[in-house]
């Protein structure tokens, strides 16, 4: 494990494995000047299109951000090539920053960046570590420090992945301790940058504020993803997602109820896309379940499988 004023270890071996890690690899011989590659052969071996069709599965919508991806897992794959031809293959900065509002995706696209960095060779172990400003930052003098380096040291070797990150810095009060947890945080992010990627994440605003105001750490985030709110199309499918992996589906009356359902609730307060959609579809799944056990007379297979109109028409949001 580099420590942040260590040596870094040398692009295409992965420093010594904690516990659980898998072994060290070395990249493949140096080739040949004349010697040819094949990408696509490559990117097999290193497995990179199964994180991102696993994405692409998990994932509806989100274009602009799953060719941000694909472009990032071209440009390491290229470097770890170029690297073997014994071309320059400096380590890229992977820090990143996702914008976007609640429920758009940006904890699963971090878990799956994960997974693409560590099949790569660029990262050890394949996890995210998700922390808030509770985690690291302390409420009295001497404590922010051991609780921001306790969080690094768990992260080592991954993603630490740090949600409404502007709430690190509190300008309005002078005796807040979240400028010490960024001080420690820019200081790992530099020299610790082949042992860990550090991933910001909030509201677009808010984030520009945050770097406004933090201009260390804007200089040290290479990659910004801004996920856009879904589509009400794009909600009728995640719903349709969800439902399949329960093994329950939409009768064609309940569909138009469900549709009508979200187009009212993405006008209200406290919207959260995807998590709303799935909060909708627990609650229906309730109603689902009383309506099935106020049933007379004997139930098949499809009745609880089968949601139907009242199952959504009971919610709030039709008052």
């Amino acid at each position: 494990m580099s420590e942040p004023n260590g040596a870094r270890p040398a692009f295409g071996l992965r420093t010594r494995p904690d516990p659980g890690d898998r072994p060290p690899e070395r990249l493949p011989d140096r080739l040949p000047a004349d010697a040819k590659i094949d990408l696509s052969t490559e990117r097999i071996l290193a497995s990179v299109d199964v994180v991102l069709d696993s994405l692409d599965r998990e994932l509806v919508g989100l274009a602009p951000v799953k060719t941000r991806v694909r472009e990032i897992a071209d440009l390491l794959l290229v470097d770890r090539v170029r690297e073997r031809f014994g071309l320059s293959a400096e380590r890229p900065n992977l820090h990143m920053c996702f914008t976007g509002n609640p429920g758009t995706g940006k904890t699963t696209v971090a878990l799956r960046m994960a997974g693409l960095l560590h099949r790569l060779g660029y990262l050890r172990r394949d996890r995210v570590v998700s922390v808030t400003r509770d985690d690291l930052v302390g409420q009295y003098v001497g404590h922010t420090a051991p609780k921001t380096k306790e969080v690094l040291k768990r992260a080592m070797g991954g993603v630490l992945f740090i949600d409404e990150a502007y709430y690190l810095y509190r300008a309005e009060n002078e005796r807040d301790y979240g400028g010490e947890s960024i001080e420690i945080l820019l200081q790992y992010m530099e020299n610790s940058r082949d042992d860990l990627v550090v991933i910001l994440a909030g509201y677009a605003d808010r984030m520009d504020a945050f770097f406004a105001s933090n201009p260390g750490m804007s200089s040290r985030i290479a990659h910004h993803l801004d996920f856009p709110d879904y589509t009400l199309e794009e909600l009728e499918a995640i719903g349709e997602l969800m439902l399949g992996g329960q093994q329950y589906r939409l009768s064609p009356a309940a569909a138009g109820a469900f549709r009508d359902y979200l187009r009212l609730r993405m006008t209200q307060p406290r919207f959260a896309n995807a998590r709303s959609v799935r909060n909708a579809l627990e609650r229906a799944r309730l109603r689902h379940a009383s309506r099935l056990a106020a049933t007379r007379g004997a139930l098949g297979k499809d009745d609880f499988m089968r949601l139907e109109p009242p199952d959504f028409l009971g919610s709030r949001v039709f008052r």
